[in-house]
C-alpha cells in the first residue's frame, strides 16, 4: 500500500515539475454537452492556455467568451497525427461578436496544415490556422462576449482547439489532469488507426 502511495506521488511530482518548467496548454476534453449555439461549451479565463479535445458528430460547435476587461485573444486548430497517416479532415474556425456576427474566418481547407511534435506531452499533431502568430496572442479584444465556431465540410472529425498563451498550471488543474490525460491519449492517439479506404500509396 506504501509504494502504491509513494508511486503515485512520484507520478504526481514528476507531472507537475514538467508543465510548471515548460510552455504547455492545460488539455481540457470536451465531453460535448454543452457545444451548440444554445448551450455553448464556456472557455473561462480566455488568456490562459488552454488545449481542448473534442470530436465533431454532425453539427458545428460553439464556444463562449466573456471578459469584462480587456484581454489579449489567441486561438488556433490542431489535430492529432496518427503514426504515417494522412491528414484526412481539415477544420476551420470562425470568431464571432455577442451577436453572432462575424469577426474572423480562418479557413482550413485552403491551409497548408503542417506536422509538429509536442516535446513534452510526447504526441504529433497536425498545424492548422491560428489567430495569432507561432502560437501566441498578437492582439487584443475589447471586453465583451465572443463565440468561436468551429466546423468543416462534414462536421465530423477529431481535432484540438487552442486558446490563450498564458501558461498557467496550479496544483488544481495539475490534479485534473493526472486524471483526464489517459482519456485523451486514448481516445485521440492510442485507439485510432489509418483509415485504409483514405490511405494513398
Amino acid at each position: 500500500m506504501k509504494e502504491k502511495i509513494f508511486a503515485s506521488l512520484i507520478i504526481s511530482l514528476s507531472v507537475i515539475l514538467v508543465f510548471k518548467s515548460t510552455e504547455a496548454h492545460q488539455p481540457v476534453l470536451n465531453s460535448e454537452k454543452f457545444n451548440s449555439v444554445e448551450e455553448p461549451y464556456i472557455i473561462e479565463e480566455p488568456e490562459v492556455s488552454k488545449a481542448i479535445f473534442a470530436e465533431l458528430k454532425g453539427e458545428p460547435h460553439y464556444y463562449r467568451i466573456e471578459s469584462n476587461t480587456k484581454f489579449k485573444f489567441y486561438a488556433g486548430i490542431t489535430t492529432p497525427k496518427i503514426d504515417n497517416c494522412p491528414l484526412t479532415k481539415k477544420f476551420s474556425f470562425d470568431v464571432l461578436d455577442s451577436d453572432f456576427e462575424l469577426i474572423k474566418k480562418k479557413d482550413g481547407e485552403n491551409f497548408n496544415w503542417w506536422p509538429w511534435y509536442e516535446k513534452h506531452g510526447e504526441k504529433w499533431y497536425w498545424i492548422g490556422p491560428e489567430i495569432g502568430k507561432k502560437f501566441k496572442s498578437n492582439r487584443v479584444f475589447n471586453k465583451g462576449t465572443y463565440y468561436i465556431r468551429v466546423y468543416n465540410q462534414t462536421n465530423t472529425g477529431q481535432y484540438v482547439l487552442a486558446v490563450g498563451d498564458i501558461e498557467s498550471f496550479p496544483i488544481s488543474v495539475i490534479v485534473k489532469i493526472l486524471f483526464t490525460l489517459p482519456s485523451i491519449n486514448s481516445a485521440f492517439w492510442d485507439e485510432i488507426t489509418c483509415p485504409e479506404a483514405k490511405i494513398q500509396g
